[in-house]
């Protein structure tokens, strides 16, 4: 079981390619000094962290960070990067259902990187978490053992705007990441129209690949997936409140009786206290170390 005791660890960082596009990633790898750790440590499960939007690979409070280097601490090797367009890669922003490419090229960067990898699971928060779905609905990449979803991201309308997205248009860089089309000017007029009274009234104004379809697509990907999942939402957040309006329909009723998301009591959606990030790690780890029994299983029958 993983978390038992501290190891010691090394972080890399480098540059991968993903269709001509060079971007950064840091690995977070327990340290093996010797024969008997490296045969102990040998087909380890790892984590990739994946942001989308205006995440990058320090994470919301350093959150991908800290938690890369306490998955590491307690045994699994752990990944994060960025993708085309945001912190320092380089490529055109790009919306969380156009990040296949670099996810893909990331998982290649993480097997070349921590050759005793025996599978990974995929990290995400808010839209990474969404992205990620996106990635193990559409890719069946053999290499992917599980996901665990943070706050995952089910409408991406007119609620964006007004209880996430706003507040950092005074952002250049969410400027860029607008103007580069990633957020629709049309969806943010139409939002501000109806706030004024003069437009539509709905809440619901649709993203690209979003609106109303975007929760159908992520039920479809989810039953399909034959791989685990795990849900974490923290207790107060318009993304939250969204995924249980979606949650609770007859469609979704059949996804959850095995899997009821895991519960914090945070105020905050992006687990900013170091009693909320300790949970997230413990919460992760239990989670890994769920994969690695049922991998075990596998091997043994």
């Amino acid at each position: 079981m993983m978390g038992t005791t501290k190891m010691d660890y090394d972080e890399r960082a480098f540059f991968f390619d993903c269709e001509g596009d060079s971007l950064p990633g840091i690995v977070a790898c327990p340290r093996e000094s010797d024969d008997a750790t490296r045969a102990a440590g040998a087909a380890r499960l790892g984590v990739l962290i994946v942001g989308a939007g205006l995440q990058y690979r320090i994470g919301p409070h350093r959150q991908s960070v800290l938690l890369a280097r306490a998955l590491a601490a307690a045994g699994a090797p752990c990944m994060r990067f960025d993708h085309r367009g945001a912190g320092d890669a380089t490529g055109a922003a790009r919306s969380f259902e156009s990040l296949q490419a670099d996810i893909r090229a990331a998982l290649d960067a993480f097997f070349a990187e921590a050759p005793t990898l025996a599978g990974v699971m995929l990290w995400g928060f808010g839209d990474g978490a969404s992205a990620a779905v996106f990635y193990a609905g559409a890719d069946a990449d053999p290499r992917l053992d599980g996901l665990l979803l943070l706050n995952p991201w089910m409408h991406a309308g007119a609620r964006v705007f007004r209880h996430g997205f706003l507040r950092h248009l005074h952002l250049h860089a969410f400027r860029d990441f607008f103007d580069a089309g990633a957020v629709p000017a049309r969806a943010l007029r139409e939002w501000w129209r109806a706030r004024r009274g003069g437009g539509r009234k709905r809440d619901d104004l649709a993203l690209p690949g979003g609106g109303e379809a975007l929760p159908e697509q992520m039920r479809l990907f989810l039953q399909a997936l034959s791989i685990p999942w795990w849900v974490i939402l923290s207790g107060q957040d318009e993304f939250v409140r969204e995924f249980d309006r979606v949650a609770a329909s007859p469609a979704w009723a059949n996804l959850f009786p095995a899997r009821a998301p895991y519960r914090l009591p945070d105020p905050c959606p992006a687990f900013s206290s170091a009693a909320w990030r300790d949970a997230v790690v413990g919460k992760t780890l239990a989670c890994v170390d769920a994969v690695a029994g049922i991998m075990k299983l596998l091997k043994s029958s």
